[in-house]
């Protein structure tokens, strides 16, 4: 297969099928280097509606794990020791430093923070009270909506937890993917079930606001028997809120390199399979009474809250089964609440600081050098930002961006787009929205546009239809 994003084969080939964001990270590149320093030089300008700028939030990357997951695609590190984590844990706050200097981030306060990885929890007590030290003598997060922090279950105690929320962690995210050990140790997975629930009840004991767990539909070994006891245990921990991803193939994984060296015979079940296992977690979740948030994610309601400042619309409101509208919308901020999902999907800013990590600030698009020594190098040797490529994008690329991201809500409001674009999204994007009602995907009413769950548990394979023409078959990364 010649193209990186997965669209229709209900086999599961190698390649990209999460759609994170656009234009497609392979149109960026290192002469728009430029456009990165002069949007972050100037000051923030104000949303189209003439409010203040947008949301800003902040991404660290722990790029650190104890093993490496087969199915990982991330820019992780299983070989460094205390040293080398002390290292990068300076470069990561240099780089924090050097962003709180810029003129369109001076003044601005943190909406959300987002810890991710690799690992987070990798990092001793010590290592992340200083790292937190650091940063915060150029930013504070003490009034942020939503700090998020994710764990491997295998590297938690008790005490670490506690450090966790002492540093302002308001949503403690669970790497579980799977209850079953044998699936656990198949696809690489360094945490045992015991280590599962140990962790999620010292979690519960030191009072997190907010507990997710993720699973992975689909890993290596999955039947459909251990997929329904893995739901089942699942929704016996009562999470506030739970993410189900559907097991993909991108290039640089273990599976990946696997499958190909078998002649690319799929080593994991094929899309129509994860789909009906989603499906059915969905169903189970929904008869305790959670609500799908989108097309991975279901969430204890809760009452809503005020919506973002700065030009952060409040979301449309969440599914039910079978794609109707609830009437009681996700809190944002509190138990259940995405606020980084829904902030990002929104339009808002992020810095994304560590290696390989992802921004966008001011219109630009931008990422990091991804490998560790020119990481460090740039922060530690030269004093510079360590950006490796961008992409400053037109108003029409940020319409696709924030109606692509906000369809995996399975509903989008063509009213926000009018007034936060000035564009009749059914008329611009018509051809678009026809094929997925033709196809049974959608349904249009108004200015309320819904997908049908068919269509939300395949939601990803379906935004290439919204891309420019150049960008519809290209590769994804």
């Amino acid at each position: 297969m010649d193209l990186d994003v997965v669209q229709s084969s209900q086999t599961t080939e190698v390649g990209s099928y999460f759609v994170a964001n656009y234009p497609p990270f392979s149109a960026w590149s290192a002469e728009h280097l430029p456009a990165v320093m002069s949007a972050l030089d100037a000051p923030a300008a104000a949303t189209r509606n003439g409010r203040q700028p947008a949301p800003l939030g902040l991404y660290l990357h722990i790029p650190f794990c104890r093993k490496r997951c087969k199915f990982c695609y991330f820019r992780v590190y299983t070989d460094k020791n205390s040293g080398d984590v002390d290292v990068y844990l300076n470069a990561l706050a240099r780089e924090a430093a050097l962003y709180a200097e810029r003129a369109a981030l001076k003044g601005r306060q943190f909406e959300f923070v987002y810890f991710g990885g690799g690992t987070p929890s990798f990092l001793s007590n010590e290592q992340l009270t200083r790292l937190i030290d650091r940063v915060s003598e150029h930013w504070l997060w003490e009034n942020a909506r939503e700090v998020t922090f994710e764990c491997e279950p295998g590297t938690l105690k008790k005490h670490k937890l506690e450090t966790i929320k002492a540093i302002g962690t308001t949503r403690l995210s669970l790497g579980v993917e799977h209850f079953d050990d044998e699936i656990l140790t198949l696809n690489g997975r360094a945490h045992k079930s015991p280590e599962i629930f140990a962790a999620y009840d010292w979690a519960r004991e030191v009072g997190f606001k907010q507990i997710n767990i993720d699973l992975i539909a689909g890993m290596l070994g999955e039947t459909e028997l251990k997929w329904k006891e893995t739901v089942d245990q699942a929704l016996a921990l009562q999470p506030d809120s739970i993410t189900i991803y559907q097991m993909e193939l991108p290039h640089n994984t273990v599976i990946s390199q696997e499958s190909k060296s078998t002649g690319g015979v799929s080593l994991i079940a094929g899309w129509e399979t994860k789909r009906a296992w989603v499906d059915h977690a969905f169903r189970v979740f929904e008869e305790a009474g959670y609500v799908v948030s989108s097309g991975y994610t279901l969430a204890k309601p809760t009452p809503p809250v005020p919506p973002l400042a700065g030009g952060g619309e409040v979301m449309s409101p969440p599914l039910a089964r079978g794609g109707q509208a609830m009437s009681h919308p996700l809190a944002r901020g509190g138990e259940g609440g995405f606020v980084y999902r829904d902030a990002i999907w929104h339009g808002a800013d992020m810095i994304g600081t560590g290696v390989a990590s992802f921004s966008h600030a001011s219109g630009v698009h931008f990422q990091n050098i991804d490998s560790w020594e020119g990481y460090v190098g740039a922060l530690l040797d030269r004093n510079e930002l360590p950006i490796a490529r961008a992409l400053p994008i037109t108003d029409h690329q940020r319409l696709i961006r924030e109606l692509v991201l906000q369809l995996k809500l399975g509903r989008i409001d063509a009213g926000y787009f009018r007034g936060k674009f000035g564009v009749e999204i059914a008329d611009a994007f018509g051809e678009a929205f026809q094929s997925l009602i033709d196809d049974g995907f959608a349904a249009i009413d108004g200015d309320d546009i819904r997908l049908t769950r068919p269509g939300l548990l395949q939601v990803d394979g379906l935004l290439p239809r919204f891309y420019e023409p150049r960008f519809q078959n290209v590769r994804y990364t």
